[in-house]
């Protein structure tokens, strides 16, 4: 069965594939002292900023978990939209790990902005309320929404104001980049963020995120952090080999165009159907979309998709690097035929 649920359904990228069993030859020094971590910093530090710092981590949630402790003390808050990853989908890790409260902040489109924010800016040095230390940013957010470079930019000038960072969870960065039309520093170092969660394993890597810190005062700590944290990986050529061949010829951002390709392709079928109503902006590789729960539960015995709010039958669909244009026309042909029953 084919899979619009998530990108992370997907496989692993053949040139990322042929990384990794070139990475398993013979022994090389553990922890990341190895030529393949070595090549993997060099080039993030090309394609971010030579003066950032990566840390390679095991996954998703570590990646997040270890950025915001390196940039947060426990009686600190972490401001972030309702729909925000490390608020919904993240088991408590982020507040367990931290310490920190979350404040979740509504939103229309998962999109904060300096007027959402401001109003939590409150209780600076008031020892009975919990400090506002850091505003996270999911890139793309999870309703499939891109912040452009200027949102980027105004929202980190206000984090800077009150002497906050701004950390942004870039698990589908690269679906943001190309929708964009720019390069990873122009999402990043040019906007002034503090710490990124770089991931891959949407598109086309096998396992494993980075944590590129941008913020000189954040970088000392990290890597202790990052022990303390259990994602210190000791075969971490495994991980990092991944990111080369990531980031050589555009891989990441050719993946990543694709699926935004097949997305766009997806959505111009869906809309000729009377009954498809869609309740976010289709930027990236996520669709948000309501149907009638009869032709929901129909289309569910051939392809596996996600309900997001099953009140009001609303449902995400997902592509991916792999997806492919028969992948398309197929569901759209099936959900011809119930249309017509």
């Amino acid at each position: 069965m084919r899979s619009f649920a998530s990108d992370n359904n997907s496989g692993v990228h053949p040139a990322v594939m042929e990384a990794l069993q070139q990475a398993n030859h013979g022994h090389a020094l553990g922890y990341g002292d190895d030529v393949w971590t070595q090549e993997a910093t060099a080039l993030i530090k090309k394609s971010f900023s030579e003066s950032c710092e990566p840390f390679f981590v095991f996954n998703g949630t570590g990646s997040n978990v270890v950025a915001l402790q390196i940039a947060t003390r426990p009686y600190q808050s972490i401001l972030c939209a309702e729909t925000a990853h490390i608020y919904v989908d993240e088991c408590g890790a982020p507040v367990k790990l931290s310490g920190c409260q979350i404040r979740p902040i509504a939103t229309t489109d998962g999109k904060l902005t300096p007027e959402l924010i401001q109003p939590y800016l409150r209780g600076f040095g008031d020892q009975h309320h919990s400090q506002p230390g850091v505003i996270y940013l999911s890139q793309c957010t999870e309703l499939g929404t891109i912040y452009t470079q200027d949102e980027l930019k105004a929202i980190a000038r206000l984090a800077h104001q009150y002497g906050m960072y701004v950390h942004v969870d870039g698990a589908r960065i690269a679906n943001a980049c190309a929708a964009l039309e720019c390069s990873l520093q122009e999402m990043t170092a040019d906007c002034d963020i503090d710490v990124l969660s770089f991931g891959g394993t949407k598109n086309g890597l096998m396992m494993g995120e980075c944590v590129v810190i941008f913020n000189s005062a954040l970088q000392k700590e990290a890597r202790f952090i990052r022990k303390q944290s259990a994602q210190l990986a000791s075969k971490m050529r495994y991980l990092s080999c991944q990111f080369t061949a990531y980031l050589q010829n555009n891989l990441w951002l050719t993946n990543a165009q694709h699926a935004n390709d097949m997305a766009q392709k997806l959505y111009d079928g869906l809309k000729q159907f009377p009954f498809v109503q869609f309740t976010q902006q289709v930027e990236s590789n996520q669709l948000f979309l309501t149907m009638p729960r009869a032709i929901i539960d129909a289309m569910l015995n051939h392809y596996f998709f996600y309900f997001w709010n099953e009140e009001v039958n609303e449902v995400r669909l997902v592509t991916s690097f792999d997806t492919t244009t028969q992948d398309i026309e197929a569901f759209l042909e099936q959900l011809k035929r119930y249309a017509s029953k």
